[in-house]
């Protein structure tokens, strides 16, 4: 059975209402949160690509990754949990898990599944929440992964136009 249903939650990945690249975010991380997705991407095997700027490399540790001086500029890490899907992982602090989607590419009930699948798998292997906000509005989630209910639920009453 599905967490979410397109039909109930099309609002919350319309880009003229939500910005095109919403933040999802996992609160209150550390450095081994991030090692652990950093695991879990491989684990899954997922397709991947890290870099600094314009330079492809391997992936790093967290550690050595989070303790980049404060002037370097801000690595990302593209994750495509499936073909057409992908997320970008930046890494601006140790304490929060910050990432990107594009809802460009979540338009139908097949790729919600999908995201709604990697928000599970993060939640579950950090046993925290993932939420996703407003890319105008980062503290007001619309949708995350709640760890009690484990599933994806709402956050927020659908918008309307």
């Amino acid at each position: 059975m599905a967490d979410l249903l397109w039909d109930d939650v099309s609002c919350f990945f319309d880009p003229d209402l939500m910005g095109s690249l919403p933040d999802v975010r996992v609160p209150g991380a550390s450095v081994e949160d991030w090692q652990s997705v950093l695991d879990l991407v491989v684990e899954r095997g997922w397709k991947s690509q890290y870099s600094e700027g314009e330079e492809v490399l391997p992936v790093p540790r967290a550690e050595a990754v989070l303790a980049r001086p404060v002037d370097a500029e801000c690595p990302n890490l593209r994750v495509w949990p499936v073909a057409g899907v992908l997320s970008i992982f930046r890494f601006y602090a140790d304490d929060e898990i910050d990432f990107d989607v594009n809802l460009r590419e979540l338009q139908s009930q097949e790729c919600l599944d999908v995201f709604c699948g990697f928000l599970r798998e993060i939640g579950r292997r950090l046993g925290k929440p993932v939420l996703m906000d407003p890319e105008s509005d980062p503290v007001h989630p619309v949708l995350g992964f709640d760890v009690e209910t484990d599933r994806v639920v709402l956050l927020a009453e659908p918008l309307v136009r």
